[in-house]
């Protein structure tokens, strides 16, 4: 299994693979990362509190390591949405010609980011609701079980297996588009208002103003997907996300992450995507537009 990425779920992933035996390659480019894996391995911190470490070979920039997993028949895409291109020019060598390089990331654009590097052909959709933060480089704490939804395609089919092989529960979806609008949803309502509020998943809930704000901004991104005739995966857009939130109570945000640490945060593929689509559509959607001004305002510029 080859693995884009080294951040929180790319660990989780690759530390999952791993545990059930399954050889894992972890493609990426950050220096303090790689360095950790290759020493270490990928350490998963337990609930008592100590690390269990799994072996994964590792790549970097400079190409595959000897015996590496070049030819892969999948690569999970786990990337942050602005480094889809550069991740999908890294990981072409080492994708089957038949291949599929299979996004799970935030956002949207990212598929046709990469079926448009590698070809229409070797590029396909899903979704993850697993919670992770990364303690540091190398080292992920679990935050939250969640599915990983697949679109029904006959060719994921092994993937589906292999996912489920590592203790994944995997559902298939027979509309991509109403799969990524309603990962959106769920992105576009917690990650920017945990990002501005600096509090894990589960605090929004305990406090009315943000359990009601977080409910409206799945409101707006939903009736913007109704709008473009997208039907999403569940009838209740403010209940998704409660359930969501309840079940990743003690994750930090991939976007609260990248805010603490003052690196670029994907809110332009998250907020920014649902207000450039509501004005295709003709339509607003004010909430996300605050929050698509606000959370790069917490980041300091260098």
């Amino acid at each position: 299994m080859l693995i884009v990425g080294t951040g929180a779920l790319a660990c989780l992933f690759a530390a999952r693979f791993s545990a059930a035996g399954q050889p894992v390659c972890m493609l990426g480019s950050w220096p303090e990362g790689l360095q950790a894996l290759r020493r270490y391995g990928v350490r998963v911190r337990r609930a008592d509190g100590g690390l269990s470490a799994y072996p994964v070979r590792v790549a970097g920039p400079n190409g595959p390591p000897p015996g590496s997993n070049e030819g892969e028949p999948f690569a999970l895409v786990l990337v942050k949405a602005w480094q889809t291109g550069e991740a999908a020019r890294r990981l072409a060598p080492f994708l089957a010609a038949g291949g599929l390089a299979v996004t799970l990331q935030n956002g949207l654009g990212n598929l046709e980011i990469l079926a448009e590097a590698l070809g229409a052909g070797r590029a396909a959709a899903g979704t993850t609701t697993s919670g992770a933060t990364l303690e540091a480089p190398g080292v992920v704490r679990p935050a939250g079980e969640g599915a990983v939804a697949l679109e029904t395609n006959p060719r994921l089919d092994p993937l589906a297996d292999q996912l489920a092989a590592a203790g994944f529960a995997v559902r298939r979806h027979t509309r991509i588009d109403g799969l990524l609008w309603g990962k959106l949803v769920i992105n576009a309502a917690i990650n920017p208002l945990t990002a501005v509020l600096g509090v894990p998943n589960g605090a929004l809930l305990e406090r009315p103003g943000a359990r009601s704000l977080m409910a409206d901004l799945a409101q707006e991104t939903a009736a913007i997907a109704a709008a473009r005739g997208v039907s999403l995966p569940f009838a209740d857009p403010a209940a998704a996300v409660e359930e969501v939130a309840r079940r990743t109570a003690e994750n930090l945000s991939s976007m609260l992450q990248d805010v603490r640490r003052g690196a670029p945060t994907e809110i332009e593929a998250i907020c920014g995507a649902v207000v450039r689509a509501a004005g295709e559509a003709g339509l607003a959607a004010p909430l996300n537009g605050v929050f698509l001004r606000l959370v790069p305002a917490l980041v300091k510029k260098p």
